[in-house]
């Protein structure tokens, strides 16, 4: 039988995390009888990095209607997975490497409209960084092999990153960054009103935040990485989202 929750559990701001979706006859040693079936994927990893820094992980179906959800959470993951709909930036496919997933990219644009509406927190990681550019009106390079590192293990640093001084990211980070690197695409056209926060040796954008709101980008998989458990962005996120969670709270009782 499940523990009782405590009063700790209660108090712990809810991150919405958005997973990705696959067949079943695309997941590897799936029985047949179920390959017709949808199978929503979380990596544990990013809802772990949410609880050790204090918050309380909530997965996100792409079924769920975005308003409904959004309006009971106090901060967003916007997680790794497929390439996006290069339409999405008005380009035609130059690789098939990792296919869109457009349902996904529908499900997510929306959920950011709502979280901007109630300016939630949000930690964009891989993939969620380049649908924050994206969204904006950005745009990116659709393959850069070089920093496709996927034979390296997770947890491996890749490069070094210098991080913009005057920035949030530099508040919480420091001048520098060593981090792994799991990508192929980057950004390329970073959107108006976004300020670059951290690049790699090579120029390559590595990091993004919006000025005036808690929102960042990054390259990297820190979910991945040793020392998760002090990670600085899984803190700065649920730092910020209890912030949100109190003005929800307030919000109930006047």
């Amino acid at each position: 039988m499940a523990e009782p929750r405590t009063v700790d559990d209660h108090a712990r701001p809810l991150i919405g995390v958005v997973g990705r979706r696959k067949q079943g006859s695309k997941v590897v040693g799936f029985p047949e009888t179920l390959a017709a079936i949808d199978i929503d994927l979380f990596f544990a990893d990013y809802a772990r990095g949410v609880i050790e820094a204090g918050g309380l992980p909530v997965y996100l179906p792409l079924d769920v209607e975005p308003s409904a959800v959004v309006s009971r959470l106090d901060g967003i993951v916007l997680t790794g997975g497929a390439d996006l709909d290069p339409t999405l930036w008005g380009a035609g496919s130059e690789t098939e490497r990792f296919p869109p997933e457009p349902s996904r990219d529908r499900f997510e644009l929306a959920v950011m409209e709502h979280a901007e509406q109630r300016r939630l927190p949000v930690l964009g990681i891989c993939r969620g960084m380049q649908l924050l550019n994206v969204r904006d009106g950005g745009s990116l390079h659709q393959d850069v092999p070089e920093h496709a590192r996927f034979d390296d293990a997770t947890g491996s640093v890749a490069h070094e990153l210098v991080v913009t001084p005057g920035t949030l990211l530099h508040r919480l980070c420091g001048d520098r960054l060593y981090v792994n690197s799991l990508h192929h695409q980057t950004v390329d056209r970073v959107a108006a009103g976004w300020v670059v926060s951290a690049t790699a040796s090579d120029g390559t954008v590595e990091a993004i935040e919006l000025p005036g709101l808690a929102v960042i980008g990054i390259q990297w998989h820190p979910e991945m990485l040793p020392g998760r458990a002090h990670d600085p962005l899984f803190g700065w996120l649920v730092r910020e989202a209890r912030e949100a969670q109190a003005h929800r709270s307030w919000g109930r009782t006047t």
